[in-house]
């Protein structure tokens, strides 16, 4: 009887380390960025649909040094895969080679790593392909300017990311190429910054350029927090949104509140909660020697006014 019962709490145990064989070590860029929430927030919902795996989420507080530290901590304890938003996408190298050094899966989500075209074995990127998000917006931008009979002239003004992020030198270069094309050609910018992704960077930024008096048609940010900041900017300033197109990226909720008060004309959905449950799914992939794609993509899609309801 005693030797069953040794055999069954034997099993018990085995099953139990079985449960918790699969240790992630998750470094996020910055926990304050309401997209970032979205895709952390979209990562715990999906582990708790997991048996057997546990994320261990750390704050890399938009600091590059202490995010290699957290995945040289992650190595040193021995977990499974590791999943990184990285801080700097040029700063990437450095983390493949250390994780390729331990044998560590090691996935890159959201943001892509600058060393894309040679990640070692074993490790893969997960995201949206940046050049439908940025083309998408200021297409869309393009083609209501148009509507509106500005086609014999429009100024601009474009808000860009942190420029060590590849997102927001993609972004702006897709407006670019967008506005040399021949329908939107008529699209001039007038000054492009950087705002560092931030709602009141953006304001205090627009604040500056309205304060210029050089008049514009268009604003275009690289993402939802910075146009509603250069939306609070020229509500402040007296500008009636409905003379001004305004565009952004990511969907976030704030931003169909702004769409759906007539502030904000487009912007467009980034499944970040989708981003953040396909990086796991693809890190305990790699975990169990599955093959994987280098990039796996996560379509973007527009959201106007017309198509809101679908996003609300």
């Amino acid at each position: 009887m005693n030797k069953i019962l040794m055999v069954a709490g034997l099993v018990t145990l085995m099953g139990s380390a079985s449960v918790m064989a699969q240790q992630i070590g998750v470094s996020v860029a910055r926990f304050d960025d309401n997209g970032l929430t979205v895709m952390r927030n979209g990562m715990t919902a999906h582990e708790d649909t997991l048996d057997g795996v546990s994320l261990q989420i750390e704050d890399a507080t938009d600091d590059v040094a202490k995010q290699l530290d957290q995945i040289n901590n992650f190595i040193a304890s021995g977990v499974d895969a590791i999943i990184v938003n990285a801080v700097d996408t040029n700063a990437t190298e450095a983390m493949s080679n250390a994780a390729n050094a331990a044998g560590i899966p090691l996935v890159y989500v959201n943001r892509q790593p600058v060393n894309m075209s040679t990640l070692p074995e074993g490790q893969a990127f997960v995201a949206s392909n940046e050049i439908e998000s940025g083309t998408l917006a200021a297409f869309q931008m393009c083609q209501q300017l148009r509507a509106e009979g500005k086609s014999g002239g429009a100024q601009a003004y474009v808000l860009m990311g942190q420029l060590s992020n590849q997102a927001a030198v993609q972004r702006t270069k897709d407006f670019h190429d967008v506005i040399g094309m021949d329908m939107c050609n008529f699209i001039t910018i007038i000054d492009e910054q950087t705002a560092e992704w931030s709602r009141d960077k953006a304001s205090d930024l627009m604040t500056n350029w309205i304060s210029s008096g050089e008049p514009f048609d268009a604003v275009f940010g690289n993402n939802d927090e910075m146009a509603i900041g250069a939306i609070q900017a020229m509500k402040a300033a007296g500008i009636s949104m409905g003379d001004v197109v305004v565009g952004g990226v990511d969907a976030t909720s704030d931003a169909l509140v702004a769409m759906a008060a007539g502030e904000m004309d487009v912007t467009v959905f980034q499944d970040l909660a989708g981003q953040g449950a396909g990086s796991i799914d693809t890190a305990i992939a790699l975990i169990n020697g599955e093959e994987v794609d280098k990039a796996v993509f996560i379509p973007f899609k527009l959201v106007t006014p017309e198509t809101l309801s679908d996003f609300q």
